[in-house]
């Protein structure tokens, strides 16, 4: 396989081995403090990559996944949800902090300024250096607000958000619990799907199995069995897991594609990126089934989406994965940040699909609010409480601004009906009815120039100055 590496440049051996003493439980814990289905355990699962149409519950008609259709068709189903952006870094940093794309610590995958630098090696062994911006110390995270109210959290696999310094990793940004793999590190920067490294804590460790290139230990089973085991030791505490896995992510490689032996005319990379899918479906069947066993379901809400929109490389129009919507990953077009959400919690979250404006910086306050901590929170937010969305109520969050942006190169805003984007430095802005045009079609800018200055104007006001991303567009006055 293919492996993409990665380092800063003044730390290429891996941190010194610190011991995580992962079986400890949050102080003070008590009896009293145990979740209730009012209170609940949080369970996050993201994917990475999955587009918006990947999913049986979302009328694929090709990829299997029974367990992720079990948990929409016995919960809520949203129908325009989006992501924090289109890439991974700044999607992840919205849901991570309640800040959209215009107001976040991370906006791009890289940054122009400041940051760190780090060696990228690509697949032909050319070398670039690529510099990328991390959470601070003063970045509050869901993890250090549900810490505050004595929630156990763990994040396991992919963080993304610690750029090249060492000191970013989940476990020094409020995560009591770490398993995965960060970019700022040679060993671990990549999703290996049969990796030999693996972060516990600020511990690398092996996986022998997988020694010698050895593909015995899938990544997605790997990361399951560190939920699962988080899970059981936390089960008398109220717990936050954030269970981001790697699929469907390139490179696409797993060696069991039993699911789709019978499509012969498939060719071998779209076989492997549906089995990419089901493959993890299963193992969030486990998830499951672990919380059943241990009676913590009722306790538990269970969230699952994926970080942005299909990838350019998938099989988008094989296997239908982009749902015929505009763009791809890397672009505010629909196809790059609209996504699947899902919100399951046996008899308090209702059967039902709701077509509610949401995106992931309303995810801190909503889960702050469900766990009771409300005042952990920043002061400084994008997002809004939708936690009546989950228990069958209904919230206006339409008539406030989703904003996004890659700054400098892109931009969009949706507000209502209607939805204002570009994605390419200095092209004009479009202008799109997405009630009645869900593929970006028809571009409307031409007959409704007010709307757009009126959007373009909100835009503005929106978009936040960043010494990582400097742009002419901060000296120019807003009218």
């Amino acid at each position: 396989m293919t492996k993409h590496h990665t380092r800063h440049l003044s730390s290429l051996s891996p941190r010194p081995i610190v011991c995580l003493v992962a079986g400890s439980v949050a102080a003070g814990a008590t009896a009293q403090q145990k979740a209730t289905p009012e209170r609940p355990n949080i369970v996050f699962i993201l994917a990475d990559d999955m587009g918006y149409g990947d999913l049986s519950c979302y009328g694929n008609k090709y990829i299997q996944t029974p367990n992720i259709d079990r948990l929409a068709e016995t919960g809520t189903r949203f129908e325009q949800a989006y992501a924090g952006s289109g890439i991974s870094s700044p999607s992840r940093c919205c849901l991570m902090t309640g800040r959209n794309s215009g107001n976040s610590r991370i906006r791009d995958n890289q940054c122009y300024e400041g940051g760190m630098v780090g060696v990228k090696i690509n697949p032909k062994g050319d070398t670039t250096y690529v510099r990328r911006a991390n959470l601070l110390p003063e970045d509050t995270t869901i993890a250090t607000v549900l810490s505050a109210a004595h929630y156990r959290t763990c994040l396991v696999n992919k963080w993304h958000l610690d750029g090249y310094d060492p000191g970013s990793a989940p476990n020094h940004r409020g995560f009591d619990e770490f398993y995965g793999w960060t970019i700022s590190t040679v060993h671990s920067n990549a999703p290996y799907y049969y990796p030999y490294y693996r972060f516990h804590g600020d511990s690398l460790i092996n996986i022998r199995e997988n020694s010698d290139d050895a593909h015995v230990r899938h990544n997605t089973e790997i990361s399951t069995d560190d939920a699962i085991a988080f899970i059981h030791r936390n089960k008398n505490n109220p717990f936050f897991l954030y269970l981001a896995y790697d699929c469907p992510h390139e490179p696409y490689i797993i060696d069991n594609v039993s699911w789709y032996d019978g499509q012969e005319d498939w060719p071998v990379d779209v076989k492997r990126y549906a089995s990419l899918i089901t493959h993890m479906d299963a193992q969030i069947g486990r998830v499951l089934g672990a919380l059943d066993n241990l009676g913590l379901r009722e306790n538990t809400l269970v969230i699952f989406a994926s970080d942005n929109g299909v990838a350019v490389m998938a099989p988008r129009e094989q296997l239908g994965s982009g749902a015929g919507l505009k763009g791809r990953k890397g672009q505010l077009y629909e196809g790059g940040i609209k996504v699947p959400l899902i919100v399951n919690q046996p008899g308090r979250v209702p059967v039902r699909s709701v077509e509610n404006l949401i995106y992931f910086p309303d995810f801190m306050p909503t889960l702050a609010a469900i766990a009771g901590a409300k005042d952990h929170l920043p002061q400084v937010l994008d997002g809004m409480d939708i936690s009546p969305l989950f228990y069958g109520k209904n919230v206006d969050t339409d008539s406030r601004p989703l904003y996004w942006e890659f700054p400098g190169k892109q931009r969009a805003l949706r507000l209502g009906d209607w939805k204002c984007v570009t994605v390419k430095k200095g092209a004009p802005l479009e202008l799109y009815n997405i009630s009645k045009d869900k593929t970006e079609s028809n571009n409307l800018a031409d007959k409704y120039p007010k709307k757009v200055k009126e959007m373009d104007r909100i835009m503005r006001r929106m978009h936040k100055p960043s010494p990582n991303y400097p742009i002419p567009e901060d000296n120019e006055k807003i009218d």
